[in-house]
């Protein structure tokens, strides 16, 4: 008992949520807070998918679904794979999973131990990291740096492969920083991979289609020679503005070796969530065969708050801050300012009122960085900058 509850003191959190919270307790107090923080489109769902789930309740579907998800969501999937990256997948590969995160959790409880090595992004989505150390395996950072463009580098990763690695993560386009990882440095990866067999793939691809200035996707999957020991997690909360449906979907390695490991996923479904509601997997069926208008003009209005954001940071002394190439996060350098990224992203907060999140957040090399979500209107981006600059003017 003693050790499951020291595993559990090993959790870390994700505090984007925690200023979330913070900014919203302002908000009530009275004070006008621009959150730039929390990583969700400020979009609505479109109203065809919110129609389909309000569809699916009247139609009476209020029960259990299986534990893998409904087939026809599973082959909606199916078909999107095939849209995106022209790979045709098994809809007995893919599981429906209530969001992203269960995929991770599943996947760093699969290969995690005492005595194994995970590698994953730093900075990079702090779940990785607090999973990893939650199973008691050794989390190894692969360093994500500014000079790279914020890219992963298919060199270093693969130098820190050991024998006791057993799962590398990845991330592209890559919460916090934006950065997309060229195809180029993807194949040398998987090259290099074939020199170490043991290691399995987790490659978080839940921004696929958010790139920008002719960046694409370049999807894992495309690579045949790991897809039996590939897992691709996605989901539709960022492309479909559906980060409260909770509907995530992961594709699992094919063959004999995939089939045994996503049925220990369905096992773990069975004991943990049970399944994904109905309503929720109908409105996802929807958004991927319905039309995808309110997805360009999401990515458009992206697009250009990117530009406003990455134009406006670099006007304010003491910050720098290159383009990204993905998602919707820029994740400027504040190291010239002379202040912890942390201690200022609170002070920003309580004193600016501008809610970003303190690089190290996202990793022990995220210090001299913040993260800004342009998931807001152009209107409150340029407020909150106009604020930056003001605090950083006045401070000492």
């Amino acid at each position: 008992m003693l050790h499951t509850i020291a595993a559990f003191d090993r959790l870390g959190e994700e505090n984007a949520f925690a200023v979330l919270a913070r900014a919203t307790a302002l908000a009530h107090e009275g004070r006008d807070i621009v959150n730039l923080g929390i990583g969700q489109p400020d979009f609505r769902t479109p109203d065809h998918i919110v129609e389909a789930a309000i569809k699916a309740l009247r139609d009476g579907h209020h029960g259990y679904t299986p534990a893998n998800g409904l087939l026809a969501t599973r082959e909606a999937v199916v078909r999107r794979t095939l849209a995106t990256t022209g790979v045709e997948v098994s809809p007995e590969s893919v599981m429906i999973l209530p969001g992203g995160k269960p995929t991770m959790f599943a996947a760093i409880l699969m290969f995690g131990e005492p005595g194994a090595e995970i590698l994953y992004p730093d900075p990079g989505f702090p779940i990785y990291r607090s999973m990893i150390e939650f199973t008691g395996a050794k989390p190894v950072p692969v360093p994500i740096c500014e000079e790279n463009g914020f890219a992963f580098s298919a060199e270093e990763t693969l130098s820190l492969i050991t024998p006791k690695t057993r799962l590398l993560i990845l991330n592209s386009p890559a919460n916090p920083t934006g950065g997309v990882t060229p195809r180029a440095e993807i194949e040398k990866l998987v090259k290099g991979l074939e020199k170490h067999p043991q290691v399995a793939v987790l490659s978080d691809e839940i921004y696929d289609v958010m790139t920008y200035d002719g960046q694409k996707h370049t999807s894992l999957l495309q690579f045949p020679e790991i897809r039996d020991r590939l897992v691709v997690l996605n989901g539709w909360s960022k492309t479909w503005a559906m980060t409260g449906w909770r509907m995530g979907w992961s594709i699992w390695p094919n063959g004999a070796k995939g089939a045994h490991l996503y049925d220990k996923v369905r096992k773990l479904a069975v004991n943990c969530w049970s399944c994904v509601n109905a309503p929720s997997q109908y409105a996802g069926i929807a958004a991927i065969d319905g039309p995808q208008d309110e997805v360009d003009r999401m990515m458009a209005a992206f697009d250009r708050r990117r530009r406003v954001v990455v134009e406006g940071l670099n006007a304010i002394p003491g910050i720098s801050c290159i383009t990204p190439k993905g998602a919707f996060y820029a994740f400027p350098n504040v190291s010239a300012t002379g202040r912890k990224a942390k201690d200022l992203a609170s002070a920003l907060l309580e004193e600016a009122g501008v809610a970003l999140i303190g690089g190290p957040d996202f990793g022990v090399l995220g210090e001299g960085y913040m993260r800004l979500s342009y998931a807001n209107s152009e209107e409150n981006i340029l407020r909150a900058l106009e604020r930056i600059e003001v605090f950083l003017g006045k401070a000492p």
